[in-house]
């Protein structure tokens, strides 16, 4: 029986978007891992001396440290984490979160080099995030890529009598919710029928943003704020095309999950995305921050009614790959 420390962003009870380290570890569980979790702490600083605290006080039981990393200020928490397991012999195995981590390998080498040529693993979520590492001499990386449970999400072929777009993500300026809206109003220009439904927390101010646009564009737009997993899936049975608007991105789950209910997916070609995602056959690839790029995508769906159908059956197939009772064999084995 392995013990499990993972540490990570635990804020879901905060109004946050609930991530890996709620889902991931409570599936580990599942499989008979003794798993302990840090932390839930509002206050960064409290939140990274609750961190520390769990590797100390965890030491002496914990087979492996599990780190989400990220790219931004979260990569501080997974350097002074990993270090702190240097320091007390802890075999530690960063999960390489960020869209943005190839910048930040650049940006900070030495701190890079500290946390990830250390790593008993490095565990990337995309082929495009274990190339990356790759290409800038970083040997010790096994792709496990995010998963689903494939039987929580019922598929459904959509129709296009009118365009209902979905956008589910945390409201942050990484992800470019305003050009959803800008998305939206583009179709309003050229007279097609549309709406838009954007689900998701605010992470840094992106959704007042968002909200202005829309009223400075008049165009409606409707604001779930966060929603459950459940509730969500349920509100996608009323939308036919999933937008996904990001400058950065690994590999989101969210997206996995809009392909598994057969919501033809229209993202930006960027970061692991373009690994998902086949263009024109299982998904549509845009340029970044264009709203015209998606208006014509949008009306290229709706012109090819059998396409856009078959692109999300192959949709689902493709999502298929990532349910958990396939991916749990790669985890299992990486931790044993």
């Amino acid at each position: 029986m392995k013990n499990l420390l993972y540490i990570g962003n635990k804020l879901s009870s905060k109004g946050k978007t609930q991530t890996s380290i709620e889902t991931l570890g409570k599936l580990l569980e599942a499989e008979g891992f003794i798993v302990n979790t840090a932390s839930s702490k509002s206050n960064k600083l409290l939140r990274l001396l609750d961190m520390m605290f769990s590797v100390l006080k965890y030491r002496k039981q914990v087979d492996f440290v599990l780190i989400d990393t990220y790219s931004t200020s979260n990569f501080y928490y997974a350097y002074i984490v990993s270090q702190l397991c240097r320091l007390l012999k802890l075999e530690y195995i960063p999960i390489l979160r960020g869209g943005n981590l190839p910048s930040r390998l650049e940006k900070s080498p030495i701190l890079s080099k500290a946390i990830f040529r250390n790593a008993n693993t490095n565990v990337a979520p995309s082929l495009y995030m274990k190339s990356n590492f790759e290409d800038l001499g970083y040997g010790n990386i096994e792709c496990i890529p995010n998963s689903i449970a494939l039987k929580n999400y019922r598929f459904k072929e959509r129709t296009f009598s009118k365009i209902s777009l979905l956008w589910v993500r945390s409201f942050s300026k990484i992800y470019n919710p305003l050009l959803a809206v800008k998305v939206i109003k583009a179709l309003k220009d050229e007279n097609i029928e549309a709406e838009l439904c954007m689900v998701g927390p605010d992470a840094d101010g992106s959704m007042q943003k968002a909200r202005l646009l829309a009223e400075e564009l008049d165009v409606d737009v409707t604001f779930t704020d966060k929603l459950s997993k459940q509730d969500w899936i349920t509100l996608s049975e009323s939308y036919n095309v999933f937008i996904n608007t990001t400058n950065f991105d690994n590999m989101p789950v969210s997206v996995i999950e809009a392909m598994a209910l057969g919501l033809p997916v229209i993202s930006t070609n960027v970061g692991g995305v373009p690994f998902l995602i086949e263009h024109n056959k299982t998904g549509v690839l845009v340029t970044p921050n264009s709203e015209e790029a998606f208006v014509k995508s949008i009306k290229e769906l709706i012109d090819s009614p059998d396409k856009t159908k078959e692109i999300g059956r192959l949709a689902r197939k493709q999502a298929a790959l990532f349910d958990w009772e396939i991916v749990k064999n790669q985890w299992i084995k990486v931790l044993q």
